[in-house]
């Protein structure tokens, strides 16, 4: 096929995603004195132990199996095996992930058939060891996420009595978000398990004597008591089934499963309040209503320099949804829709929401930059929200960037930005509207000069 027309679509520039295995570590270090293992080469715990250590500036311990030549060959289960016992004499953790990478996916590599085969030959009948088969090529780490989130709940998940509490199920959320969605929840008094709970383990305080795991994490006797909820709250409206751990308790046990957006925005957060005061029989307290208020507020006080903007928004599914609800609600048109997972049901989920902006949004699947940049270009976009890698929109379109989710590595204090409730949404409301104001000020005089005086020939 001549060069001229050539498919080149499935071929990526800068994606808009990481890999399975990036995004699979991240449950695990949300789950109290856990620890992870890559079976895989040496390269790739090290690429992804400091990839996720930039975002987090927090030491991250990633284990490998080291795979090599040899392993690659004739089958890496004795470097694994070698892995795991190193592991458990250094860090003594309560349970295990085990992820692999493209080359042990390559090579065929059974990874929970060899966790089994380990727990036998060392007598380990109670030990909690979870493998996770994650090929970098096998999707992005949004996938990978969510995978190893539902496959820790299936390892663990026992039949258990009803016992009241409400689980709730996160995406990738930062540090500071978990903790306001776990201070919501104490503050309407629900007895509740937050998995993964990374709210004191990637964002911990500075203490002496150092230790390899940080304290903190949702408890893994609570991981298997999950089927005795009443309910899951599961923030993964755009999480398929298969991968989905609240679908996995609802058909395993029984628990009823209620898949909400990401609270952010007023719509949003009421859905989440208003769920748990349903499920619990109780009342919204009065200091909720008092963020809500100020949030109404905030939307008054920005809603005019909102309505100037024109967004694009990629990143995580999740993350991207929420971000879209919260500028529709603003006025802030979302003009481009972006993200590197092959989720082919934002435009489903967000249609609905869209429809009264009365303008076309270009909704981008499998993204890479080079087409989010070019749509970007077309749409008229002058806003754009999302992580670091977004920074080519700033240096070459000219468009400013307001950085969140995941990875933020231009900037420190992305483990610190709230976005969530009624106050995480007031932050980040104020930090869209400022970024528009800057940018508009800062280029106040060029664009009075193209459209009022260069147009008329003056």
């Amino acid at each position: 096929m001549p060069w001229k027309t050539a498919n080149y679509r499935n071929v990526n520039e800068n994606p808009c995603n990481m890999c399975m295995p990036m995004g699979g570590i991240l449950p695990f270090k949300g789950i109290e004195e856990a620890m992870v293992i890559i079976h895989g080469s040496q390269g790739c715990s090290t690429y992804m132990r400091r990839h996720i250590a930039e975002h987090f500036n927090e030491p991250i311990d990633v284990g490998s199996s080291s795979l090599n030549e040899k392993g690659t060959i004739y089958g890496g289960a004795q470097n694994l095996f070698q892995a795991l016992d190193n592991i458990r004499k250094v860090y003594n953790p309560r349970l295990i992930g085990i992820l692999t990478s493209c080359l042990a996916e390559t090579i065929g590599e059974d990874v929970e058939g060899m966790a089994r085969d380990y727990l036998k030959k060392q007598g380990l009948d109670n030990f909690p060891l979870v493998g996770v088969s994650t090929p970098g090529y096998g999707g992005t780490h949004s996938e990978g996420y969510w995978l190893a989130l539902k496959k820790t709940v299936a390892g663990l998940a026992r039949p258990t009595e009803k016992h009241g509490g409400i689980n709730v199920i996160v995406p990738n959320l930062s540090p500071a978000d978990i903790r306001e969605i776990k201070r919501i929840l104490e503050i309407m008094d629900v007895k509740y398990t937050l998995l993964p709970d990374i709210s004191e383990t990637l964002d911990r305080p500075i203490a002496r004597p150092y230790t390899k795991i940080p304290p903190g994490g949702t408890r893994v006797e609570a991981i298997r008591c999950m089927p005795g909820a009443v309910a899951t709250i599961q923030f993964g409206i755009t999480v398929e089934d298969n991968i989905s751990p609240g679908h996995y308790l609802q058909s395993e046990f029984g628990v009823p499963l209620y898949n909400l957006p990401v609270p952010m925005g007023v719509e949003s957060t009421d859905m989440f309040v208003g769920l748990l005061a349903e499920i619990t029989g109780g009342s919204v307290p009065g200091v909720l209503k008092l963020e809500r208020g100020r949030l109404l507020d905030c939307m008054v006080d920005s809603h005019k320099y909102n309505a100037q903007g024109r967004g694009a928004v990629f990143g995580d599914p999740e993350l991207v949804c929420a971000v879209v609800r919260t500028c529709a609600e603003n006025g802030l048109y979302p003009a481009v829709v972006a993200t590197g997972s092959g989720n082919s049901g934002l435009k489903e989920i967000l249609g609905p929401v869209l429809v009264e902006c009365g303008q076309d949004v270009c909704y981008l699947n499998e993204a890479d930059f080079m087409r989010v940049r070019t749509s970007c270009r077309e749409n008229g976009v002058n806003m754009a929200i999302g992580h670091s890698d977004g920074k080519f929109l700033t240096e070459s379109e000219g468009i400013p960037l307001v950085r969140m989710g995941f990875p933020i590595h231009d900037r420190v204090g992305g483990q610190r930005l709230l976005s969530v409730g009624y106050t995480g949404t007031t932050n980040f409301l104020d930090r869209v509207t400022n970024s528009l104001l800057e940018h508009k000020y800062k280029n106040y005089r060029a664009t009075m000069y193209r459209e009022f005086y260069r147009e008329a020939g003056k």
